[in-house]
Parts: structure tokens; sequence; C-alpha cells
């Protein structure tokens, strides 16, 4: 009898966490009419809820330069969708010695732990930054892992001039 207790409780207490994780995070109001495009729980909380793209600036304000944090940067500014275009943006090389700066697209998550630049592949040279910025449109839905690949990739090394979207499909609203 004891053992049976102790099922039904341990059941009831596996179901309540997993009711409450179900529900951690819903952005909508219970009753009929109450959910919409905008506050859809699957997923579709983006700021601009509608079916367009868009353009962001990656780092913001501080674009892409050395000493910033870009995995806080990536999972602040998130969620990325597909068909969204990310902007690099950073100054061309210099005779004041400043840093040149590239975007390496790398092939997987080792490489990118690891910095491992030699499969990866070069989708923005030192100048390209220049201006208006070099644009990547992210168009699958797949794990993106960008890096700095300069002076060997010691930027990337050091773990600052790197970080990895996972851009998700729209809903066919």
């Amino acid at each position: 009898m004891a053992l049976a207790n102790a099922q039904t409780f341990l059941f009831l207490v596996v179901f309540s966490f997993m009711f409450v994780l179900s529900m951690a995070n819903f952005n909508y109001g219970w009753g009929p009419g109450k959910l919409n495009k905008t506050n859809c729980p699957y997923g579709n909380n983006h700021p601009n809820a509608t079916q367009t793209s868009n353009k962001l600036n990656v780092g913001g304000s501080e674009n892409w330069r050395y000493g910033f944090d870009y995995m806080d940067w990536a999972r602040k500014s998130g969620p990325f969708f597909v068909n969204d275009t990310l902007v690099f943006k950073y100054d061309p090389p210099n005779s004041n010695g400043g840093f040149p700066h590239s975007v390496y697209l790398l092939p997987n998550y080792w490489s990118f732990i690891k910095c491992d630049l030699r499969r990866a592949k070069r989708i923005a040279n030192p100048n390209q930054g220049a201006g208006k910025g070099f644009e990547f449109v992210l168009k699958k839905s797949e794990p993106y892992f960008f890096a700095c690949g300069e002076h060997g990739g010691i930027h990337c090394n050091n773990g600052t001039m790197k970080f990895v979207v996972m851009p998700l499909k729209r809903w066919p609203f």
C-alpha cells in the first residue's frame, strides 16, 4: 500500500512539474480571443511579428570590434528568423596600427569552440565591413557559427569575437 501511495505521489509531483514548465513564459491570456499572432505561445514573439525579414547590426551600436561580447549580444537580440539579415560593420585596415577584422563562418560547433579556422569559410574580408557594412542573410533554419579570423583567430580564441545564431522558421499566419 505504501508503494502505491509513493508512486501516486511521485506521479503527481512529476505531472505538476511538467505542467508548470509547459506553462512558463506563455505571453498570452486565457479565454476566447486572447491568442493572436503577436503573442502566440509557439515561438513567434519576435518584436516584428509580420512576415518580413529584419536587418540587425551585429553588436548594435558597438559594431564588429575587439573586446565586445557577441555571445551576449546574440542572446539578447534573439530570436533570429530565417531571412533575417546580419550586418557586420567594422573599420577597414589603416596605417595607424588598428587591428583589421573579418568574418568567418565556421562549419560546426567543435570548430566554433576551438576557433579552428581550417575548414571555415571567410565570408567577409577586412575591407568589406566599411561604410554600410557586410550583409549576411540567414537562409536556413540551422546553426550559424560566426567568428573573426584575423591574426590567426586570436580575436575568436579570447572568446569575444564569435557568436552563434539559430534562426527559426516563421509561422505561416
